[in-house]
Parts: C-alpha cells; sequence; structure tokens
C-alpha cells in the first residue's frame, strides 16, 4: 500500500508513506522535531517569560487539559516552535520559562522534573520538562502493558531484566522468576498470564526489585506503576493469550520478536488479534547481540504497513526518536521498535525511558465517569483458599469497591445472581482498602462459593443483572477456508468471557466467507453469561478468525428467581 486517507481540518486527504515520513519523521533534520500534536499529551512552547495574569490563566487551563489527554502526565518541550523547530533560548530565558512552568505545576498541585536538555545553534538549549498530577485519591499513575510475541522471543527474559534489575547470563536465567509453574520452569515457556510491576520515581529513577525487597516497597515508592501481563507465545495455550488480551483492557501490548528466529506465524496472529482489538502497540526486537536486526526491521516495517494496519513505523535509536514516538502516542499511527539485547543491556534505557513516558489508556474525566457508576467488576480468575474461602482475581471496569461492600456475584448456571461481601482486597499484591475503575485486584468474598468461575461478575447493588444465552452480533470474518453455515461452533471472546456458542442464524445470507460482513445469532452452548450491547468480541476456530461486536441480547427472564 503506498498511500491513504488521512483527516486533516479541511476534510479526508489522500496521503503517501513517503511523504508522510520525509515531512513528519523525518530523521535527517536534526534541528527539528514533528509539529506539535493538537491531541495528545505534548506541549512546544517557545519561551514563558513573564506571562500576564491573563495569559497565565490560559497557561494554566492548557497544562490542565494537556493533563487530561495525558491521563495525568503531559510533556513541556520549552524553546520549541508550534512547527517543531529546535529555536532554543539562552540560560536566562530557560530559567525564566522554568519559573512560570514551576508556577503553573504548582496551581494545579502537579509536580515538574526536567527530562532532558539539548544545545542547538549559538548555545542556545531546548529543555524538556515531564509534568505529572497523580490524582488524590491515588497513590501512583497506572498502566497495564500485555506482552505478546512467539515462543522462544524472549518476552519472560526481557520482563526479568526490566523487573529485576538484572542481565540475563545468555542462558534464561533472567526469567525464571517470572514462571509461576514447574513445567514453565523446565520446559522454558510460559503457558498462564503471569503479573510483574515496574515502578518509576518522581525524577524518573527505576524502582525495580534491586531497589526494593518486595512489591509493597516498590508501591510505596513509586509515583508510576507499569504491570506487565506476561502472555503465553506458544500456539497451544493461545486461547489463554487471547483471554489474558481481551479481558484485562491493556492500555498498550508490547510486541516482542527475536532477531534470532524473526517474524514467526505466532507473532503474525498476535498481531492480528492485537488489532483486531485496537489495543496501541510498540515492537522490541530482542537478542540483538547474537543477530543483527536489520533484516526483522525491514520485514517489520512491510508487515505493519501492509492492509490491515496502515501504520508507520520509527526504529527508536536515540532520545529524538523516543520524543517523537511519544509525542504520537495519541493519534497511533506510529508504531515504535526498540531493539535490546538483554545480555549487554543495549538499548534497554531507552525502552525504561519510553514506559516511563507512557500514558495509560483512560483519561482523568473518563475514570470519573466510571467511577461514578455502578460497580461492575469481571472475574478472571478464580482461587480455593483453605483458610480464607473464594477469593477471585480480575479487573474493576466500573465503580468503587471498598471493604464490607455487597455485591451481586453471577450469573450462576440458572442464570441467577448471589449475594455476597467483600472481606479484604490485594492489588499488586499489597493489601488495599479501596479499588478504583480501571485497576486490577483480588477479592476475598465472604462465603465459599462452589459455583465461581472465570467469566463471572460481580455487580453493585441496583445494576441490571443481566444474563443470556441468546446475543446477536454484527461480525465480519478475517479469515475462513470454505464457507460459514448456521450451525458453525467457535469459541467465543468477550471481555473476560471465554466459551463455545453456535452461530444459530445468519442474516440475509444462507452463508458468509472470508471478507465479508453479516448480523449473526449466536448462542452459548454451556451456561448464560453476562454481555451487554456495544461489546466487542473476537471468534476464533482453528484458521477461521472473526471480530463484532454486539448488538442486541435476550436476556432470561429472572422472574422465578427473585
Amino acid at each position: 500500500m503506498d498511500s491513504f486517507l488521512m483527516l486533516f481540518d479541511d476534510g479526508y486527504q489522500k496521503v503517501d508513506y513517503e511523504s508522510l515520513s520525509s515531512e513528519l519523521w523525518s530523521q535527517d533534520d536534526k534541528n527539528r522535531l514533528p509539529p506539535e500534536p493538537t491531541l495528545g499529551n505534548v506541549e512546544y512552547k517557545l519561551k514563558l517569560i513573564n506571562p500576564t495574569d491573563i495569559r497565565f490563566e490560559r497557561l494554566v487551563s492548557q497544562m490542565k487539559w494537556r493533563l487530561r489527554e495525558g491521563r495525568g502526565e503531559a510533556i513541556y518541550e520549552i524553546g520549541v516552535k508550534d512547527n517543531g523547530v529546535l529555536a532554543g533560548l539562552s540560560d536566562s530565558e530557560i530559567h525564566s520559562s522554568l519559573q512560570t512552568l514551576e508556577q503553573m505545576s504548582l496551581q494545579l498541585d502537579a509536580t515538574m522534573t526536567i527530562l532532558r536538555e539539548r544545545e542547538v545553534d549559538d548555545g542556545k538549549k531546548v529543555i524538556e520538562v515531564l509534568i505529572r498530577k497523580i490524582p488524590d485519591d491515588q497513590q501512583n499513575i497506572e498502566v497495564r502493558v500485555a506482552v505478546l510475541g512467539g515462543a522462544d522471543a524472549g518476552k519472560s527474559t526481557l520482563l526479568g531484566v526490566l523487573t529485576q534489575g538484572e542481565l540475563d547470563s545468555g542462558n534464561g536465567t533472567a526469567r525464571l522468576n517470572m514462571f509461576r509453574h514447574l513445567h514453565e520452569v523446565l520446559s522454558g515457556r510460559t503457558s498462564s498470564i503471569s503479573h510483574e510491576i515496574l515502578g518509576f520515581g518522581t525524577k524518573g529513577e527505576v524502582v525495580n526489585y534491586k531497589e526494593a525487597v518486595s512489591a509493597v516497597e516498590i508501591c510505596a515508592n513509586a509515583s508510576k506503576l507499569v504491570t506487565f501481563m506476561d502472555l503465553a507465545g506458544h500456539r497451544k495455550y493461545l486461547r489463554t493469550t487471547v483471554a489474558g488480551l481481551s479481558g484485562y483492557f491493556p492500555h498498550h501490548a508490547m510486541l516482542v520478536v527475536s532477531s534470532v528466529l524473526g517474524i514467526v506465524r505466532m507473532t503474525r496472529e498476535h498481531l492480528a488479534i492485537t488489532m483486531a482489538l485496537e489495543v496501541p502497540f510498540f515492537v522490541v526486537v530482542t537478542k540483538i547481540d547474537v543477530s543483527s536486526p536489520k533484516p526483522i526491521l525491514d520485514e517489520l516495517e512491510t508487515l505493519i504497513q501492509a492492509v490491515g494496519c496502515c501504520k508507520m513505523t520509527l526504529v527508536v535509536q536515540n532520545e529524538d526518536d523516543l520524543i517523537t514516538a511519544c509525542s504520537n502516542q495519541s493519534s497511533e499511527q506510529l508504531v515504535p521498535i526498540f531493539c535490546v539485547s538483554n545480555v549487554t543491556g543495549e538499548g534497554l534505557e531507552l525502552l525504561t525511558q519510553f514506559l516511563y513516558l507512557l500514558s495509560p489508556g483512560v483519561s482523568i474525566k473518563e475514570r470519573e465517569l466510571l467511577e461514578h457508576d455502578l460497580c461492575e467488576y469481571q472475574i478472571d480468575e478464580t482461587f480455593r483458599i483453605p483458610e480464607l474461602g473464594t477469593v477471585v482475581g480480575g479487573l474493576l471496569l466500573k465503580g468503587i469497591v471498598r471493604e464490607g461492600t455487597e455485591l451481586m456475584l453471577g450469573p450462576l448456571d440458572d442464570g441467577s445472581y448471589k449475594r455476597v461481601k467483600v472481606l479484604s482486597m490485594h492489588r499488586n499484591k499489597v493489601p488495599c482498602k479501596s479499588v478504583r475503575a480501571s485497576q486490577s485486584a483480588s477479592v476475598q468474598l465472604s462465603e465459599s462459593v462452589d459455583c465461581v468461575r472465570k467469566g463471572m461478575v460481580l455487580l453493585g447493588l441496583g445494576k441490571d443483572l443481566i444474563a443470556t444465552r441468546f446475543f446477536q452480533a454484527t461480525i465480519s470474518v478475517l479469515f475462513h477456508a470454505t464457507t460459514i453455515y448456521p450451525g458453525f461452533q467457535t469459541t467465543i471472546h468477550i471481555g473476560n468471557v471465554r466459551q463455545t456458542a453456535i452461530m444459530i442464524g445468519i442474516m440475509t445470507t444462507e452463508g458468509i466467507h472470508t471478507n465479508d460482513k453479516a448480523s449473526v445469532l449466536f448462542r452459548f452452548t454451556r451456561h448464560p453469561e453476562y454481555v451487554t450491547v456495544g461489546m466487542r468480541l473476537l471468534f476464533r476456530e482453528g484458521q477461521t478468525k472473526g471480530i463484532g461486536k454486539i448488538t442486541q441480547i435476550f436476556p432470561i427472564d429472572m422472574e422465578s428467581h427473585t
């Protein structure tokens, strides 16, 4: 594909990759950044010297808006024109501009951190500053990152190096702390979803297990947390990987590719699923100490610019590339690529700094709206602990849950719900008193529930207790070898729900093929589920793949259970 449509102020225009690359992502002009993005959390300012009271208030309002766009974080480039030209300022002008920026930050109870200085012509400088405002009811800002890639790509090893602070020996020793089961240690392959955290202090310093002895200390000392979900890369565990990617709603996905093995079939599978679920992603090429990444980079560029993806790639080689990548997070048209070695440490510093600047996917305003809604907690894991009873793990999509909160658990096999009470909660292995929307946590329930399973939900009192076996969805078939007819069975992923469903009716046509769209009536084969209109679904069976959105549900009549 040589061109695509792009939305400008005066409508859609045809843009070719070559011109876009030369105008926006040029690496030859070292005195320029990409033009200031209209949306997002990056702001260019030529100078901030002695503003009037009216202008100061406007600047504060602008900072507040950038913080909302960046979900509590904003990057200010001082000494840069709106078109991206690095004009630079003298030392006295830099000092005055930073004083004004600090006063603006204090007005909003935000913190200011200087990320770097850069000299331009005539001894002038450009300063890059991070503004961060942690919500009053939170200890830190959290970003969820799903880690994808084929088997033996080095996903667990990379996470071990990042979170433990120690380089790998070359024999995979760094990955041992990531495994949860003995067979994973013996085979060297991840088969379950494991979670690890990487913290950053107020000045950008790394807070990991090398600096802290436990997760409690990391959470206490970090102003920002990156929660990694290490997903399985082997085809045998693809359903677990899809369930984790669709159920945990990560803010970003990190696609790991080995420079030795290259882009394997599972890499393409994971990329297709990420695109289908519309998760922003970036790529990390590992093992560059063993093999040159150049052939892989060329193949990645071709793959990512292909039909269905249509994105630009940027190999991050220095800090200028890093800022270009960070400033285009909101547009999601640029895919950053990092080349790293877990043995020598090459490239890890740029990747770590990118993670420090990575923004979560829910703005402060959106989070406030979610928190005011009734509770909706989806169950992704269940535990039977003899002394504690039933403990569930999952993600709180809406509302606020506190100790002692009464919730409705379900749907049970007959479509009913059961009232339970929250006894205690843990986040990142640390006890907590409350959990808010968009946060993951484990919850201890008041009594042992034998029928609890993955895919259930905990709903706030007063919320509609939906349970359905039948639902209708508009689907697009990404691939199927022949024709799909009514009666076709497939595994459906809808959020945390994973169950076999039957297509009992295909509207307006007898069968559907690859690239076809249709409205389809589904029926769950085992038990009713909690799904709502508008939820995205993904289905796959063998080589068959498709995506869609629920348009109508048919709830079970609950009058007999009330």
